[in-house]
């Protein structure tokens, strides 16, 4: 980031932390940074702007928070990668056909595809019996060549017969099924905060302890029954909830936003 002439108004009505967030903005946009570059460090932002660290440090919290930054311990701070939009919590459609739509790209590395008994989960789930036999696909989800999310769909045995077969590297499995005539017509999808295992941060490229998004997704088709069921766990730094409110009726979604902090929004849904 080049020098700048501007400076915080100490008479300001506005805290400085946010005169020193928009700052960092500004200087970011002027500057034509990209995702990866670096910015300046806590030490300097004292000195060039005659602040305090905890000032420096609630401002670069706040632009983390808004997904503008990436803080690495040890490192320093950094443009923040760009992010990708999501309909996943509320609609049916999958990864795959999400990212597509924007132009993205999806790779996944499958990690398990067999038939396995069923637990009682997913036996609740898939509503069926303990033991019965499931097809299992576990898959570590990159888009754009970044690790994004780590899946695991069961499906019961007459579905996901249908994939065994298949490479699903680089193909989607709604799609897959739909040519065989299975299709989800509606479904329950719910979303909680968890944090990273070990395994899962190794995974995903993360440190063990980050905040996760886990997607946890039942689907039928037109007769009612079960077809698939899947816990998804998302990087945590990717991903908010946006509310758009109206008095009798409001639309929520899953948002990313690129390092700009622009946003990009596959659609909305009525709740």
């Amino acid at each position: 980031m080049s020098p700048t002439v501007d400076t915080i108004d100490r008479h300001s009505a506005a805290p400085m932390y946010d005169q020193l967030r928009q700052l960092i903005v500004d200087g970011i946009e002027r500057d034509g940074l990209q995702p990866g570059d670096p910015l300046p460090g806590e030490h300097r932002l004292c000195e060039r702007y005659g602040i305090s660290r905890t000032v420096v440090r609630q401002a670069l919290a706040q632009l983390e928070h808004e997904g503008m930054v990436e803080r690495v311990k040890g490192k320093g701070t950094f443009v923040s990668r760009p992010r990708t939009s999501e309909s996943l919590v509320h609609t049916l459609i999958g990864l795959f056909d999400d990212v597509e739509r924007r132009g993205g790209h999806v790779h996944s590395d499958i990690l398990r595809h067999k038939r396995e008994e069923a637990d009682a989960d997913v036996a609740a789930a898939l509503e069926i019996p303990l033991g019965s036999p499931v097809i299992a696909l576990e898959r570590l989800r990159h888009v754009d060549g970044e690790p994004w999310s780590l899946s695991t769909t069961w499906m019961p045995e007459a579905v996901g017969a249908l994939t065994l077969d298949v490479d699903l590297s680089e193909a989607s499995l709604y799609r897959l099924l739909a040519e065989h005539g299975v299709q989800a017509t509606d479904g329950v999808r719910s979303a909680e905060a968890t944090v990273a295992t070990h395994d899962q941060a190794h995974h995903l490229g993360i440190s063990a302890g980050s905040a996760l998004l886990r997607l946890r997704s039942i689907s039928r088709d037109a007769s009612g029954t079960p077809i698939e069921y899947f816990i998804a766990l998302h990087r945590g730094d990717r991903s908010r909830f946006e509310f758009q409110l109206r008095q009798e009726q409001s639309q929520a979604s899953l948002l990313h936003v690129d390092g700009s902090g622009g946003t990009f929004q596959a659609g909305t849904v009525s709740v």
